[in-house]
């Protein structure tokens, strides 16, 4: 038996219960893990909800996590007992141990830490595909970031801005803005406050932006279009506020024959030598100062309907992390 948290009818944080469950032993090609930390993300909000639907009911809430290698079953000839491990985008994370599947694992280099690698391979890897291979940032380049203070958003910062980019972020609090400045931001915009396309266009002397990330999503939308130069990407990869409403074609031609792509993680490492080379790309990352990790907010797994709560009232800043 191990404990969990698992969700039996999607709903509010409430649908979070803590409870035992049984731990299978590793299957062919399975690997099971004792968890040293979980990250917290908004995905595991949309799952929580039913915006994103979990192959059934109940099921382990949670996406991302590191730990160690307790068993492998038969197969498994990479990974042995106490090797030091992490995985993105597989449900059950919310639970003292598991058992997972091998090939979604990877290592952890000796100076990342199980708190950073548990919020590194989701976030870290969505920031890496959006920032090298959904739009390739350059020296140059202006982004706009939308909640820029986030987990996501601060790991992108450093990173669009360790690449060259000038860097427009947007935030809801003067502490969240104060923030996301101490973390590669040019500028920062009191989006509560403030009318953000306004200030792109005065920060940037109308010359706007080549790509924009938004993973806020209703509120932000139809206003990020309006960021974009011509010829500019639409990058839409979240929805914190709501999805983002259908819209005609015509609305990309009107602001300047804009791109928009609704990218996930999984198409861009969807074999494992796209797995390796992200997390290679990210770890390095770290280890070379280019990335620093704030893990700001840290929970005991019992507490999990509470740190939703607080995820979702905007109440954290950078990457939080639960402890089994």
């Amino acid at each position: 038996m191990t404990k969990a948290v698992r969700v039996h009818k999607v709903g509010g944080p409430e649908a979070l219960v803590y409870e035992d469950v049984d731990v299978a032993a590793p299957a062919a090609g399975e690997v099971r893990i004792r968890q040293h930390a979980v990250g917290l993300n908004f995905i595991d909000v949309y799952f929580r909800t039913g915006l994103y639907k979990a192959p059934g009911l109940p099921f382990i809430a949670g996406n991302e996590a590191a730990g160690e290698v307790v068993a492998v079953g038969p197969g498994v000839t990479n990974f042995h007992p106490g090797d030091r491990v992490a995985y993105y985008f597989t449900l059950g994370g919310y639970a003292s141990e598991r058992v997972i599947p091998a090939d979604k694992l990877v290592k952890l280099p000796d100076h990342i830490t199980y708190e950073q690698g548990a919020v590194l391979m989701l976030k870290g890897l969505t920031v890496w595909y959006l920032l090298h291979k959904t739009f390739k940032v350059e020296p140059g380049h202006r982004v706009l970031i939308h909640a820029a203070a986030g987990g996501i958003g601060l790991l992108a910062c450093q990173w669009a801005k360790a690449l060259g980019a000038h860097v427009i972020g947007t935030v809801g609090s003067k502490a969240k803005a104060d923030l996301a400045l101490a973390n590669g931001c040019d500028h920062v915009i009191l989006y509560n406050e403030e009318d953000f396309v306004a200030r792109v266009k005065q920060i940037s002397r109308n010359e706007l932006c080549d790509v924009v990330y938004d993973g806020v999503g209703k509120t932000t939308f139809p206003g990020s279009l309006s960021c974009l130069r011509p010829r500019g990407l639409f990058v839409s990869f979240g929805n914190a506020s709501g999805p983002v409403p259908p819209f005609p074609l015509a609305e990309l031609n009107n602001h300047g024959s804009l791109f928009a792509t609704r990218p996930k993680l999984n198409d861009y490492v969807s074999t494992r030598n796209e797995l390796l080379e992200g997390a290679d790309t990210l770890f390095a990352a770290v280890i070379n100062g280019k990335l620093h990790v704030p893990i700001n907010h840290a929970y005991a797994l019992k507490d999990a309907a509470k740190a939703h709560t607080e995820l979702e009232s905007r109440a954290t800043t950078g990457a939080a992390i639960l402890r089994p």
